[in-house]
């Protein structure tokens, strides 16, 4: 049971309300913004509800037991902190969320109604629609080891051990299509496939700071050609400069090979496939001496 705050509490006891929503969203970088449904700016926990959000939300799916709760919420995107570049880039993935329920007229009469995670965002030409998992949902994901003939640790983490650092290579942007293939120079001395799986990150130009992911490495003569998993927020500019760093398909053998680390690979390469499971004696006739 929710205990409401003395002064809201005789608020709605008093039959007419003076009640609204606020969103507050901080980033996994930091970065903290609010937005309301109300029709002005309103102001506590240190953070700006800005009103021209066009914030609206459904009703929210809660629970007894840990069941996940979620609600949605959908906007227009008319603040300039909450553009679709910024939500194709991943900015807000798995932002924490805090939902109010406020007395616009004396917002310290005010209660909290949820927190949770920024889930699955679905986004239109001038809209969105965002889900609000609840706090349960992180109880969903696996945790522990997986028993797998891939590896299953991160490359470059504590548990692989590869100095990924000292194996990324400066390279710059020549040109790019659609967002999504880069021609770039600088990395000519790898072969094909090495940064599959990779990652890219600029250091310069539109996309700085942002990280893509790798999904094919190709090289043609001088000139190197990345395909990216997902288009980049903004179009990177000739000369951009970026460090590109190796991908791992999680198998022993690139671990042994591209990496030298056979003693980290955390991956069960003997373990027996179905093919074992699935095997049985045989009678067989007896030869005659």
């Amino acid at each position: 049971m929710r205990t409401l705050p003395q002064g809201l509490q005789e608020h709605l006891a008093g039959g007419a309300t003076t009640l609204c929503h606020c969103w507050r969203l901080e980033t996994q970088a930091g970065e903290a913004m609010g937005f309301t449904d109300h029709d002005r700016d309103l102001v506590f926990e240190d953070t700006l509800f800005e009103a021209d959000s066009g914030f609206t939300a459904t009703e929210i799916d809660s629970s007894l037991g840990l069941s996940v709760d979620n609600l949605e919420a959908s906007g227009a995107l008319s603040s300039p902190r909450l553009s679709e570049a910024r939500l194709a880039a991943g900015d807000f993935d798995n932002a924490a969320i805090a939902l109010w329920r406020v007395n616009w007229r004396d917002v310290s009469q005010r209660v909290l109604l949820k927190r949770g995670n920024l889930g699955e965002v679905t986004r239109g030409r001038d809209f969105f629609v965002a889900e609000l998992r609840g706090l349960a949902h992180v109880l969903d994901q696996p945790m522990g080891r997986l028993f797998q003939n891939g590896c299953d640790a991160v490359l470059g983490d504590q548990r692989c051990g590869v100095a990924l650092a000292a194996l990324s290579v400066a390279a710059q942007v020549i040109a790019c299509a659609a967002r999504l293939t880069i021609q770039a120079s600088g990395a000519q001395a790898f072969a094909a496939g090495y940064f599959a799986g990779g990652t890219a990150r600029f250091l310069t130009g539109p996309n700085a700071g942002r990280p893509s992911q790798i999904k094919a490495h190709r090289v043609d003569g001088g000139t190197v050609s990345l395909d990216l998993w997902q288009a980049l927020a903004y179009e990177p500019l000739p000369g951009d400069q970026m460090t590109l760093a190796p991908g791992c398909d999680k198998q022993l053998a690139t671990c042994r090979d591209k990496f030298a680390n056979v003693t980290n690979f955390r991956g069960f390469p003997h373990m027996p496939g179905d093919d074992a499971v699935m095997r049985y004696a045989l009678r067989t006739k007896k030869s005659k001496g």
